[in-house]
């Protein structure tokens, strides 16, 4: 009786496992537990400040807590590194920039990881461009202008930068233009910015929160912005284009990403609260209010223009003979 009883149980419990209300898609009850973002900088810095406001957002929508947790470590390639050994499920979420992910790919050889192979893009959360400044004390009103200067005095053509991102837009402007220029490097962007000041440097190519004040404050003179848009932050700075070299169309971004094992189904659900996260007003908002432009792409665009940008930078990289350090 008891064997006849336990076989009818069975017999019921594989006849519900087959039956369609329970043959349901992996995504159906998630998510069901606190989602983890990893950020690989530290905390305060853009990456991570996009993360937290997202974040809030998302956590909202999925009613479900999420956590930040920094990782820094070799530009946010330990923290890519880090994800890509978690487990496939959703709930572990990387924050991934442009220098570590493009960037990388078309630069390491060695690279651990590639952005959209070892990983599935979500979306961007942001993007935005760089600004050209130059001292105040140069001569030069526009980018020809510049140009010019620096084929006349190759001895005093040289650029700051802090990271591969930087020198490789600037080696991207060289290449464009015929400018001379050797690349000084510096630890921060204050610094890079100080030398442009003090005159130390000709030029630097450097990201909107740090650059835009020393604009406003009469400290350097901006004369283009890279892309094919003008900011609004310096609505009287030409755009690249507008310059003369619509090649030189470079923006950096941030967005989210999941290992590429993820079950589709997991991932796209991920996809659409992040993209509706992103959209909201007031996220949209307060990321205009940091300089840049709000994304939500879906995760196929996002993976096209990271592909495109790794084809763009690894063409720079190789016909500039750039060596980036592992």
């Amino acid at each position: 009786m008891v064997k006849r009883a336990l076989l009818t149980m069975l017999l019921g419990v594989f006849a519900l496992a087959s039956h369609p209300a329970w043959a349901q898609d992996p995504a159906g009850n998630f998510p069901n537990k606190p989602i983890r973002i990893i950020v690989g900088f530290g905390a305060g810095g853009g990456n991570d400040l996009f993360a937290r406001l997202v974040g809030q957002k998302l956590s909202d929508i999925l009613k479900q807590p999420v956590v930040i947790e920094n990782k820094p470590g070799a530009g946010g390639r330990l923290s890519a590194e880090f994800v890509a050994r978690e487990p496939a499920d959703g709930y572990t979420v990387l924050v991934g920039a442009s220098g570590m992910m493009s960037i990388a790919a078309a630069t390491l050889p060695n690279l651990a990881y590639h952005p959209t192979k070892t990983f599935t893009p979500l979306t961007m959360t942001a993007n935005f461009p760089l600004i050209m400044v130059i001292p105040t004390s140069n001569p030069s009103k526009t980018v020809k202008d510049v140009v010019a200067w620096a084929k006349a005095n190759p001895d005093k053509a040289n650029y700051a930068t802090t990271s591969p991102a930087f020198t490789i837009t600037t080696e991207l402007f060289k290449l464009k233009t015929g400018m001379p220029g050797v690349p000084i490097t510096y630890k921060s962007s204050n610094e890079m910015l100080l030398s442009v000041i003090g005159g130390q440097t000709l030029l630097t190519i450097a990201d909107g929160p740090p650059t835009i004040p020393m604009v406003k404050g009469g400290k350097v003179r901006a004369v283009a912005v890279t892309g094919s848009v003008r900011s609004p932050e310096l609505p009287d700075v030409p755009n690249m284009a507008e310059a003369g070299y619509p090649d030189v169309d470079v923006y950096l971004y941030s967005g989210f990403f999941v290992p590429a094992a993820t079950p589709p189904a997991i991932a796209a659900k991920r996809e659409v609260a992040l993209r509706q996260a992103i959209k909201d007003p007031a996220v949209s908002a307060k990321l205009r209010g940091m300089a840049v432009n709000p994304g939500g792409t879906s995760g196929e665009e996002f993976r096209k223009m990271i592909d495109a940008d790794i084809e763009k930078f690894a063409a720079v990289a190789k016909a500039a003979n750039l060596k980036f350090g592992q």
